[in-house]
């Protein structure tokens, strides 16, 4: 199996992004470059600490945080437009990164975010490393979106989940996709489910208060949403869209080598699980570079 040039396209998805690092390390471990990176919110930052030369101390960070960590770094602020700053998180990227300019790195690097108001991409290529990583990764609703050039910018994985198209021109003998949306089951139906739709919202409220103020004994049975948090009702939200927008746009250009990490490994803020999705990003990574003879 002979070396070879790699473009590396790197999704997003939330926590699922240690899987990156896996995939990162398995293709060093066969002797292949990564001649060139781009990176959708997790795939942004990750992709741009390989590009920097410091993913390492990064890994090392991220192995030992638990998830009382985890929740302290990501500094909740219920009042902002987002309800997570994460600058705490943030504020460690830099301190790994420095002042480092885009330009400058040794391996060209496009982290990708959405312009909300405009509708369209953006491609950092040039300018701080750490700002255009914290354009990238603004999950709406969840991280605070972030004013620049007076564009209001938000996750790449808005319009691009998986950004192979600026890696396109790189002088590269293969490319290699990272997604984290997972793909459909083949035992599971494609075509629309057709349900007769239930009580509304306020039926079901009337109901309990009812219940409530007349003491039933039986208590009312609790509802898939009372299990859910805020952020897991965004994150399988995003789920279900970048599944989509990155099937359809992969259609039109893929990729030699695609490595799909199912969405049911992780949820997106579990960042105290970065060993284990490190591991099976590099094995997924593994079969998927066997398969295609690399």
């Amino acid at each position: 199996m002979s070396a070879q040039r790699v473009a590396l396209a790197l999704g997003s998805g939330g926590a699922r992004g240690y899987a990156h690092i896996g995939a990162i390390e398995e293709i060093h471990a066969r002797g292949h470059e990564i001649v060139a990176i781009a990176g959708s919110s997790m795939g942004a930052l990750v992709g741009g600490l390989a590009a920097a030369g410091r993913l390492e101390p990064y890994v090392e960070w991220a192995r030992s945080l638990t998830q009382r960590d985890v929740l302290r770094l990501l500094d909740p602020k219920w009042s902002a437009p987002g309800a997570i700053r994460a600058q705490r998180i943030f504020d460690q990227v830099e301190q790994l990164i420095g002042d480092r300019a885009i330009e400058d790195l040794p391996i060209p690097y496009t982290a990708v975010a959405t312009d909300l108001h405009a509708r369209r991409e953006v491609w950092f290529q040039r300018g701080p490393l750490i700002s255009a990583i914290r354009a990238s990764i603004a999950i709406p609703g969840v991280i605070t979106p972030v004013e620049m050039n007076g564009r209001l910018l938000a996750d790449g994985g808005l319009m691009n989940p998986v950004p192979i198209e600026p890696t396109a021109a790189a002088a590269a003998d293969l490319t290699v996709a990272i997604s984290l949306s997972g793909t459909r089951l083949p035992q599971e139906p494609s075509a629309p489910a057709r349900e007769a739709a239930p009580p509304s919202w306020r039926e079901e409220l009337v109901d309990r208060v009812r219940r409530t103020v007349g003491r039933t004994v039986e208590p009312a049975e609790p509802s898939l949403l009372d299990e859910l948090r805020i952020s897991d009702v965004i994150g399988m939200s995003m789920d279900a869209m970048q599944g989509l927008i990155s099937r359809f746009r992969m259609a039109g250009l893929p990729p030699d080598v695609l490595v799909t990490v199912p969405v049911s490994a992780a949820r997106s803020l579990e960042f105290h699980r970065a060993a284990e999705m490190i591991e099976l990003g590099r094995r997924l990574t593994a079969e998927a570079l066997d398969a295609a003879g690399h």
